[in-house]
């Protein structure tokens, strides 16, 4: 299972990282909203939506994304930032308030604010700027960082349960292990750029505690519907939107916290 895991995990990275280092936006961008719409595809069996209804829910997401970047100007990007940084901010409420039962209608409508902002300002990120491309990889480094240490240590050393009704295995050692790698990631990402690495570092760990919520909503999701993997599609991780879902979380913040930071974004 480990190596199932680990294959599939260095195949996806690789492609990504060559998709969004070496791709024009455009083109990245097509590309990730196939990821995109697939989750979109998987979120609707979460919302208990037949073959039908996830067909035209993946379609009405797939449209959402052109939409937005297509007319979205900056006033509008603003917006869509806000939207996403208000809804994490629920769902960090939804995770502290557990167990609780969701309706379809508020699980669909989740979706699209989970799936939608964040690809749009992945794509916006990366056509940002000069360094637009190497922070939106930075993004995914940081969240694949945090993942690695979060399950090597929570392995190694994990004993405190971080939301055992959510997900069992998850400890506030696991946790620790994360933001320290994700930390390690920032830095050498901006040595890497050129910035600076104390506000890049600061970026990276909040990146990494909101990317951990991210995770948590989903599964506060899943276990609404009685579902351990939200598909099936990636050998050893489950569906795409069980790989995703820390990403969901983590752009929206990078972004604010380089807005912030007056480093892009």
């Amino acid at each position: 299972m480990i190596k199932t895991r680990v294959i599939t995990g260095v195949l996806l990275g690789a492609a990504l990282i060559v998709t969004v280092l070496f791709l024009p936006t455009p083109l990245m961008a097509a590309l990730l909203g196939v990821l995109w719409v697939i989750g979109a595809w998987e979120w609707a069996g979460l919302a208990r939506l037949g073959t039908a209804g996830r067909l035209a829910y993946a379609a009405a997401c797939a449209a959402a994304m052109v939409a937005s970047l297509l007319w979205a100007g900056a006033d509008a990007s603003f917006v869509i930032l806000v939207i996403a940084l208000a809804w994490w901010v629920l769902a960090f409420a939804a995770v502290l308030s557990y167990p609780r039962q969701f309706t379809m209608s508020s699980a669909g409508i989740v979706g699209f604010v989970v799936l939608v902002p964040s690809w749009f300002l992945f794509a916006r990120l990366h056509g940002g700027g000069p360094l637009g491309r190497e922070l939106a990889m930075t993004v995914l480094a940081i969240v694949w960082a945090a993942d690695v240490g979060a399950y090597t240590v929570g392995r190694w050393l994990g004993r405190v349960k971080l939301a055992p009704a959510v997900s069992p295995g998850k400890t506030w050692e696991g946790v620790s292990g994360g933001v320290v790698t994700a930390a390690a990631a920032a830095w050498a990402a901006a040595f890497w750029l050129g910035l600076p690495a104390g506000a890049l570092v600061g970026i990276g760990v909040a990146t990494a505690l909101v990317s951990v919520v991210g995770d948590l909503a989903v599964s506060v999701f899943k276990r609404n519907v009685g579902l351990k993997d939200t598909g099936s599609l990636l050998p050893g991780h489950g569906g795409v939107m069980d790989r995703i879902d820390s990403l969901t979380a983590a752009i929206p913040v990078f972004v604010l916290g380089l807005r912030a930071a007056g480093l892009g974004g």
